[in-house]
Order: structure tokens, then C-alpha cells, then sequence
């Protein structure tokens, strides 16, 4: 057992354009029950290897690596019921909001305990709130959703993620460049090629086309070309920052200030201030060739 399917959108889901038929999905909720299977582990092993890392334990029992339980509940949501892009069609669990780009803009983790490979797995999802802005772009709409997850031994992860949807502009247009930090402790170079990004997203069941169908991602979205998933550089700047400091992970939080495309990318740490003596801090960021930031973190380690 690796997951329950999720509930299935309606075959017509009345759209939600305004705030006030937005606000009525706030509250919904669902429960699901999952485990990251040695299999799955190994898939996840194999997508986000590299030379500064050593592989993990993946055997039933072994402790699971931070953030590797996003591949603990895969969607089994049938191929009729994608939509478009590649993912599940609007008006399941997430509203049938009127933008056709949708991004994990980032989020927020706090741990407690120890989650094992093989172990079961609960996990409660509530939408907390969406909210429709203006930006540059024009319209656009937030939605946080909040995720309580516990392990059968005890180890538990309370989560909340960002889901930004757009319209998709005629033309790629960057957001403001924020340069790499100067004077980094910590500075190691990933290959993110096409293979490591469909091997993420097999991982992960993240049939989103912009990851892996070049022609999609440019023709359709707008973008110069593949993109690099924000929850893979989250998992990459998280094995760093755990192997640097030699801690397990209290808190971690994230998210996408410029979308990052394959090839090669840097990741980068810089010490911080810790709200306590016992524990470590960093500040992380992706960057990419160019320069600038992609993805930026904070890591708390245990005390």
C-alpha cells in the first residue's frame, strides 16, 4: 500500500473567478494514507544523486531523508482526468481557479520525531485560504493549503504550501534578477539535466509537462525551456544543509523567487543568526548559471 486515490474532480466543476466563490473551498479538506516504499525510495535515490552526496539507507526501517515524504502519496489520478498541462484537472481537492499556469510557489516545514522508509503514513490536507491579487502580470490567485502528516512510530511533519496560479503570458518574462549571495560557506554545483528532471518527476508522479516536454514548456507556457522543479531544489538545498551541519532539520521553509531551467545549478549557504544557542541556522538559495537566485531556504536545525 502506497496511497489512496485521491477524490476526482467533477466532469464540469463551476469555475471560481472571484474572491467570494474562491473563499467557499476554504475549510475542505481530505485525508489520505501513504508510505515511501523501498521502491519509491530508491526512484527518489536515483533522481536527486550527486557527487557531494552519499546515498542514503532505503531499506524498510531506514530513517527517511527530509522532504522525501513528497513522494509518499502519488496521485493515481487516471490519464482522462488530466488536464491540459499535464496536471490533475481543477475542482478535486484544489478550486477550478480561472489561471492556467499553476506553481508550488514554496512553504513552510516543521518536524518532530523521525519518519521511517516503508512506514505507514496519515496525512490531512485543508485549504487555510485563497486570495485573488493584482501583480504585473495581472491577476492571480494564492491558495495555502495545510498539511499534517504522522508516521506510526510517532515522527510527525506539519506543513503548509503556496500554490500560485497565473495566466500564461505571450512571451517569457523574467522576474527581477536577485544576485548570489558574495561570500557563501557553502558552494556545490548539481547537474539538472532533462534525465535528472524526468526522474524527479517519475519520482514524485508529477506528470506537470514543463519538467520534462520541451516543446510544451516552450510552445504552450512561454518558458526558454525545461523547468527545474522548486520541491527538487528544496531537496537539494535540504541534503546540503543537513550534511553540513551534521543536524536534523527543525524547521525549513522556501520559495521560488525565479524559475530556474536545466542545466547546471549551484547551490549555496550562508550561515545565520539561531533563535537558540543549540541549534544551527542557514540560509540557502539555487543559482543558476547566470547568477542569480532561483529558489531561496532557511534551514533550523534541531537543538
Amino acid at each position: 500500500m502506497i496511497g489512496t486515490p485521491p477524490p476526482q474532480p467533477a466532469a464540469t466543476p463551476v469555475q471560481c473567478d472571484t474572491q467570494e466563490a474562491a473563499t467557499a473551498w476554504v475549510g475542505r479538506a481530505e485525508t489520505r494514507r501513504g508510505a515511501l516504499t523501498p521502491e519509491l525510495a530508491g526512484l527518489l535515490m536515483g533522481a536527486l544523486g550527486h557527487a557531494g552526496a552519499a546515498s542514503p539507507a532505503i531499506h524498510t526501517g531506514a530513517p527517511m531523508p527530509p522532504l522525501w515524504h513528497w513522494a509518499a502519496f502519488p496521485d493515481f489520478t487516471p490519464l482522462s482526468a488530466l488536464d491540459t498541462d499535464g496536471h490533475p484537472r481543477r475542482g478535486g481537492f484544489l478550486p477550478p481557479l480561472p489561471f492556467d499556469r499553476r506553481m508550488w510557489a514554496g512553504g513552510t516545514l516543521e518536524f518532530r520525531g523521525r519518519l521511517a522508509i516503508g512506514e505507514h503514513l496519515t496525512r490531512r490536507s485543508e485549504i487555510v485560504s485563497i486570495d485573488f491579487k493584482s501583480g504585473g502580470t495581472g491577476q492571480m490567485a494564492f491558495v495555502k493549503v495545510g498539511h499534517d502528516l504522522v508516521g506510526e512510530g510517532g515522527g510527525t511533519i506539519r506543513e503548509t504550501q503556496d500554490i500560485v496560479y497565473l495566466p500564461i503570458p505571450e512571451s517569457f518574462r523574467p522576474p527581477r534578477a536577485i544576485p548570489a549571495p558574495s561570500a557563501p560557506c557553502l558552494t556545490e554545483t548539481v547537474e539538472a539535466g532533462p534525465v535528472r528532471l524526468f526522474r524527479y518527476s517519475a519520482a514524485t508522479w508529477n506528470a506537470h509537462r514543463i519538467h520534462y516536454d520541451r516543446s510544451y514548456a516552450k510552445t504552450h507556457e512561454k518558458y526558454p525551456s525545461l523547468v527545474v522543479h522548486g520541491p527538487l531544489q528544496a531537496t537539494l538545498l535540504m541534503e546540503a544543509a543537513t550534511r553540513h551541519t551534521g543536524r536534523q532539520p527543525a524547521r525549513f521553509s522556501f520559495r521560488g523567487v525565479h524559475p530556474l531551467f536545466d542545466g547546471e545549478v549551484r547551490l549555496m549557504a550562508e550561515r545565520a543568526e539561531s533563535p537558540s544557542g543549540g541549534a544551527q541556522a542557514l540560509t540557502l538559495c539555487t543559482v543558476a548559471p547566470e547568477g542569480h537566485q532561483g529558489l531561496q531556504a532557511r534551514f533550523l536545525s534541531e537543538e
